[in-house]
């Protein structure tokens, strides 16, 4: 049955497959968009646009309007930003959300975060109860992390919201900050990608993009309110990862291991520039210490509760390829 759906982030990364995969099964949705020219690649019969931000209150209600779903997944996700942005986007935007959508008694509400907010893998994989044993690496996993503390309280009131947690996502898309996974892939094939981070085994959590499109879609229709729901792919080393690409893509390539030590005076170097001039880093040392950590990732929860499936790591890095050729054609 056709539903009346209304998403925020729709010109992002997983946004824009979320948008149209829902239009295509037959559902209006409504895309809250900054301005036309951002929505190019949004172009379908089953979605209309609502031009706005998460503080334009009046645009958020016209698009709750009769409203079945929202999808929120516009976030600020940058490595750094010199003021409050972080906590103003992350938090304050998503409370406008809830609060548009109770006003407008919108039945149900799946909320974007991230894997980031339960921290690594200290003992063994986490999963979605696992207590936060170090400090937060960045401002964008604690602003996060409060977002989710405020919308158990709107639970508790009475509001259908779920959380899904996406690990570091990749595959076929606009190659942005948050597909910078797939960057990685076309850079190395190409013979541009010359280090390894570290020793190259800090592990960490890949997910296929149609994997976490379709676990929005399940945890909107199953997912219960006020939990979360990580979905994760398959786990691997910066070795695994590399050896990968490159059996898939026939290309092998020497690495040159980049030590911790060096990385982290160059993230403080990036951050001092960035603090007093105001160039945006390309790594802070908040984002060079998670490299200290594996971040081994349990989706059982959503496989179990709702029928979240994985794809192979290998399976998708061939789709991935496949994609980037056909792109180079």
């Amino acid at each position: 049955m056709s539903k009346k759906i209304f998403i925020t982030g729709s010109t992002g990364f997983i946004g824009r497959k979320l948008a149209m995969k829902l239009a295509d099964q037959g559902n209006q949705v409504v895309a809250l968009i900054r301005s036309k020219g951002k929505a190019k690649d949004l172009q379908h019969d089953n979605i209309s646009f609502v031009e706005g931000d998460l503080f334009n209150i009046g645009a958020l209600e016209v698009g709750m309007h009769e409203t079945d779903e929202v999808y929120h997944l516009a976030a600020f996700a940058s490595v750094w930003a010199k003021d409050d942005t972080f906590a103003k986007v992350n938090i304050d935007g998503t409370l406008n959300i809830l609060n548009a959508a109770k006003k407008k008694s919108v039945k149900k509400i799946v909320v974007t975060s991230t894997a980031g907010v339960i921290g690594p893998a200290i003992d063994g994989p986490v999963n979605e109860d696992t207590p936060r044993q170090v400090d937060f690496f960045t401002d964008y996993e604690s602003t996060k992390y409060e977002s989710e503390l405020k919308i158990k309280e709107y639970v508790a009131n009475g509001q259908h919201v779920v959380i899904v947690n996406p690990t570091r996502v990749y595959g076929p898309g606009p190659l942005n900050v948050s597909n910078s996974v797939t960057k990685l892939v076309k850079q190395y094939i190409a013979g541009k990608w010359k280090f390894m981070p570290g020793d190259g085994m800090s592990t960490g959590n890949y997910v296929y993009v149609d994997d976490v499109i379709n676990g929005h879609i399940l945890a909107m229709e199953k997912g219960r309110a006020g939990e979360r729901y990580l979905l994760g792919g398959e786990d691997a080393t910066y070795h695994e990862l590399f050896e990968t690409i490159a059996q898939i893509g026939g290309k092998q390539y020497k690495l040159y291991k980049m030590p911790l030590g060096v990385m982290l005076t160059f993230g403080k170097l990036q951050l001092f520039l960035a603090e007093n001039f105001g160039r945006q880093p390309m790594i802070t040392p908040g984002w060079v210490r998670k490299y200290l950590y594996k971040w081994m990732v349990s989706s059982a929860k959503a496989e179990r509760e709702l029928g979240y499936k994985i794809t192979p790591l290998k399976q998708g890095i061939q789709n991935t390829l496949d994609w980037l050729n056909s792109e180079n054609e």
